[in-house]
């Protein structure tokens, strides 16, 4: 440790110094004109390798922030069903818990386990930050294969924001938020209100279902009988800002609720048609924001919360389902095979947050960070008198420190370490065979350390390269440790992850008049991961635990360009490639693993996106917009499970994805009053691409918003 004390020590006192010399320089220049750079440009042009996404122009549109997401470069968003449906993003080949989501730079999951991509309400956010392996430490958060940061809008305006929305299988969504600034006071309050319901009953094509002339199972389509979903949340904040003692201080209030019909588990051949899971979660929580915090330079943000989480799973019924709603009755509950279950989880949640930023001049800084994040689990069962109540607790403390410098606009640079201390205390026995819980430690700390650099330097004003490593920690998620009650089992014996990213990358632009544009970049990276923590499923019950694998190496390249003309024409396209294979060579009995230098299962390893977007002011009358999109998105097959297990002739795979969608928006009165129309799926293909589980067909939605400021 003294060592990498000293390594690092060595690298910052003599760019210290001679960033000193540069702002000596800058000092004695003059006449000089200046043009300042958004908080967006500045942070794409960061030593960080990341994607910007700029979320105010889609707030007309019926997508959600998840759908966002998957259409930029390295990023895959793969779902379990429709609305409501529990899904996965990969960035740059790592997935699942490995790509962590914050809300300004505040784990998500603060608001509840239920706050996700698909249900914060899309007119919240001005934009989104997406880090691709290497994470900034004052993120606070041990993600090791990336990071998406939600930055909300900061408007210190009075304004209304209302928007519903209807769509296929019977969806209905409606979104409200705004602000009211008190004039004499300054109080400034800040309500917020989510609704989202959908019986997502389409249609199932291809299912068996057994014929009794025919005494065979055969294909057929149903529709889905049991997938309802409803999420409501609502959230108040008040506080005040520009204060002589706060920039910002809010105390906020939430809560939100879900309810969620059960229709499959992980495979799709087997049929729930009344197991059900229901949510909800309560939140208090207070931040406050000071520049020149008693010395001049110095920023501090703090934050103190807690969540009170709680579901239950329903699987009360002795029956076994088919696709068209018949049922059998059997002697076994619907999702684990075992007795009637009426189960409570209780999972509250403490997050503490504190951020320390010291900026020296315009081009150094240091960043001090720490971010406790404790959750709780306590089960128990009303009905099935065999179930043990048990009650666990994972505390995490993270600290970062890191160090910035800008020389003249040309390079930048960045220096950090990590700690990551993870405190378990378990108490459930249950399942032994399954969770290992009978040899699990019952009270343990561990500690981990991270470090790593970023940097960027500007060639030419058409050509920059940026290069980051990062040696990283992930510690176990509540969900992947202990379970998540329904589809999910514990797995006592899993370890942390760690993992030394590489990314390197080269992008810039080219503008050829006032109208032309072109937009380029592309990049490479390695991840070499160790204990890598990835989803198992059971064929037998269709339930999932997550497993360590010892070594997996990830090695991808990924690119997009785009060309835009004035302010009516632009075209994107972008494509990624990405090997991710299994380098554990043997077995802990001696011999050769079958799946020695096999791709990840389940992974998508080749996919890309193609958009172009038309759009043009006051075509029919002044002060008006209207804009069309058509979204190409495309995903080469892969295979389900290992290579090396069976015959790759017979073997599951999920095919080629060719996914084609188009939005049409209509804007008046000066952005006042917006419709837009989208279509998902046009060609109404048949779609999966999470453990072959059927997404939607053909989807039409129509969204009519009004904001008023």
């Amino acid at each position: 440790m003294k060592g990498l004390a000293s390594l690092i020590v060595a690298l910052i006192v003599p760019i210290y110094l001679w960033a000193q010399d540069d702002i000596a320089d800058s000092i004695n220049l003059k006449g000089v004109h200046v043009t300042a750079k958004s908080k967006q440009r500045q942070l794409k042009e960061s030593g960080f390798y990341m994607n910007m996404i700029d979320v105010r122009n889609q707030s007309n549109v019926a997508t959600n922030l998840a759908d966002l997401i998957n259409q930029t470069t390295g990023a895959r968003v793969r779902r379990e069903g429709g609305l409501g449906a529990d899904y996965e993003l990969s960035l740059n080949g790592m997935s699942g818990k490995s790509v962590r989501y914050f809300l300004d730079g505040v784990p998500l999951d603060l608001k509840g386990r239920n706050a996700s991509l698909d249900n914060i309400p899309i007119s919240l956010i001005d934009y989104i930050e997406i880090y691709k392996g290497v994470v900034p430490s004052y993120l606070g958060g041990d993600a090791l294969g990336g990071a998406i940061n939600l930055v909300t809008t900061r408007k210190i305006k009075n304004y209304l924001d209302v928007s519903v929305t209807a769509g296929s299988f019977h969806t209905a969504l409606a979104d409200l938020n705004g602000q009211w600034v008190l004039p004499k006071s300054g109080i400034v309050i800040r309500p917020s209100f989510g609704l989202a319901y959908s019986k997502n009953d389409y249609r199932m094509k291809g299912v068996e279902l057994w014929n009794e002339q025919a005494d065979a199972y055969i294909e057929t389509d149903a529709k889905r009988f049991h997938d309802g979903y409803f999420f409501l949340l609502g959230q108040m904040e008040v506080g005040v800002q520009n204060k002589s003692w706060a920039d910002a201080f809010f105390v906020s209030a939430s809560c939100q609720k879900k309810d969620k019909e059960l229709q499959t588990g992980q495979i799709q051949s087997i049929v729930y048609g009344q197991a059900e899971c229901n949510q909800h979660a309560w939140n208090v929580s207070m931040s406050y924001d000071k520049h020149n915090f008693f010395v001049d330079g110095l920023r501090l943000k703090a934050l103190i919360s807690q969540t009170w989480d709680k579901a239950v799973t329903v699987d009360s019924t002795y029956r076994k389902y088919a696709w068209d709603g018949s049922y059998i009755n059997t002697v076994r509950n619907e999702i684990t095979g075992r007795s009637k279950q009426l189960r409570h989880y209780s999972r509250p949640l403490t997050t503490i947050r504190t951020n320390f930023d010291y900026t020296l001049g315009h081009n150094q800084s240091f960043n001090l960070n720490y971010l406790m994040y404790s959750t709780g689990n306590r089960r128990w069962d009303e009905i099935d008198t065999d179930f043990e109540p048990s009650s666990d607790r994972i505390t995490k403390h993270l600290i970062g420190l890191s160090y910035y410098v800008s020389l003249k606009g040309r390079w930048q640079a960045s220096v950090f370490l990590k700690d990551y201390i993870n405190h378990v205390k378990v108490g459930q026995t249950d399942l032994p065979w399954i969770t290992n819980s009978m040899n699990a430690i019952r009270n343990t700390t561990k500690n981990y350390m991270g470090y790593g650099l970023s940097s960027r330097y500007t060639l030419l004003p058409e050509i920059s390269v940026k290069g980051s490593f990062e040696h990283a920690a992930r510690l176990p998620l509540a969900n992947e440790l202990l379970g998540n009650g329904t589809t999910v089992y514990a797995n006592l014996a899993l370890k942390p992850e760690n993992s030394d990213n590489v990314n390197l990358g080269l992008y810039g632009h080219a503008v050829f008049s006032k109208t032309y544009r072109l937009d380029y970049e592309v990049a490479g990276f390695v991840r070499k991961v160790r204990d890598y923590i990835h989803a198992v499923l059971s064929e037998q019950d269709g339930l999932l635990q997550y497993k360590n694998v010892n070594d997996v190496t990830v090695k991808g390249v990924e690119g997009e360009v785009s060309y835009s003309y004035a302010d009516w024409l632009q075209l994107k396209l972008n494509g990624t490639y990405q090997n991710a294979r299994d380098m554990n060579r043997w077995m802990n009995d001696g011999k050769e693993s079958v799946t020695y230098k096999n791709r990840l299962p389940n992974r998508p390893w080749l996919y890309g996106n193609a958009e172009i977007m038309l759009q043009k002011t006051n075509l029919f009358c002044k002060d008006t917009n209207i804009r069309f999109s058509y979204l190409y998105q495309y995903v080469h097959w892969f295979y389900l499970t290992w290579e090396g297990y069976g015959s790759l002739f017979s073997k599951a795979h999920i095919p080629t994805q060719n996914l084609h969608s188009a939005t049409l928006s209509y804007s008046w009165d000066k952005m006042r009053y917006n419709i837009s129309l989208e279509c998902n799926n046009i060609f109404d293909t048949k779609a999966y691409d999470n453990y072959k589980l059927q997404k939607p067909s053909r989807e039409w939605m129509c969204k009519f918003r009004v904001f008023i400021n």
